[in-house]
């Protein structure tokens, strides 16, 4: 049993190295054993500095070490220098996620680039009320004469014109939405979701407290960075939208959420 026990660890260490990532059911099936069992297993591997655990399987330590090791703070760029970093990308998401959005639902549009994308390519229809604190998003939804616009109030923070303080964060503990958009400056498997700006993080806290559902929207370029406060962890999220630049590790099923690629 125990030679039967080495053999099965070592051969799970060479699959973890080679393809980034494992799972624990597909584990079980190609060993005849419990999931209880290659559990066992992945946290043995994990004592020893070979992998980390991850929802539903194991990610390799060689692959987290390059995502959640020790980095600088990112710095915030202004909002129009950020409008032209990875546009292309930000396009993709924002056509993706629009897709999502259905007839009859409420949703909470964050500040940020990518979010103003999903604002662009929202359909026009009467029974969709989208929220937010963005003056882009505003902006891009101002020709759109069907949709039901609540733009909430506050101070204006003019580095990425948004709207924050006690007067924002009073309006949205008083909503209940379908769905939150939620950008990203940072995204860091071990440090969560993370922002540049203490405001931000709070107000992005509440409107995760009153949404149905968390979709994160992010560009690759944020994987493995971290920004000075946190919103929430990686595991609080039910579904991330992407670009094909990400990770093998994210786009595997490495993490407790569903993952989907823009095209």
């Amino acid at each position: 049993m125990m030679r039967d026990t080495s053999d099965r660890r070592r051969r799970i260490t060479a699959m973890v190295k080679e393809q980034g990532s494992v799972q624990v059911t597909m584990l079980s099936e190609m060993f005849g054993v419990s999931a209880q069992t290659i559990r066992k297993d992945l946290h043995y591997l994990a004592d020893r500095g070979v992998a980390t655990r991850a929802y539903g399987g194991a990610i390799s330590a060689d692959v987290v070490g390059t995502a959640i090791s020790p980095v600088p703070m990112a710095a915030e760029p202004a909002v129009d220098t950020k409008l032209g970093f990875n546009r292309t990308e930000k396009e993709a998401i924002g056509k993706l996620a629009a897709s999502l959005v259905k007839p009859g639902d409420s949703i909470l549009l964050d500040s940020g680039t990518t979010t103003i994308q999903i604002a662009h390519h929202l359909p026009d229809i009467e029974d969709l009320t989208v929220v937010t604190n963005d003056f882009g998003v505003l902006s891009a939804l101002a020709t759109k004469q069907n949709i039901q616009i609540v733009m909430l109030g506050g101070a204006l923070r003019r580095k990425n014109m948004a709207f924050y303080g006690a007067q924002t964060e009073a309006a949205i503990e008083e909503l209940l939405v379908d769905k939150l958009f939620l950008g990203v400056d940072g995204f860091h498997l071990e440090k969560g979701i993370t922002t540049h700006y203490e405001n931000e993080a709070r107000l992005n806290r509440k409107m995760a407290t009153v949404a149905n559902q968390i979709i994160a929207v992010t560009d690759s370029s944020k994987f493995g960075r971290m920004c000075l406060h946190r919103i929430i962890g990686v595991e609080e999220i039910d579904l991330l939208i992407t670009d094909k630049g990400a990770p093998d590790y994210i786009k595997q099923g490495g993490l407790s959420c569903e993952v989907r690629v823009a095209p």
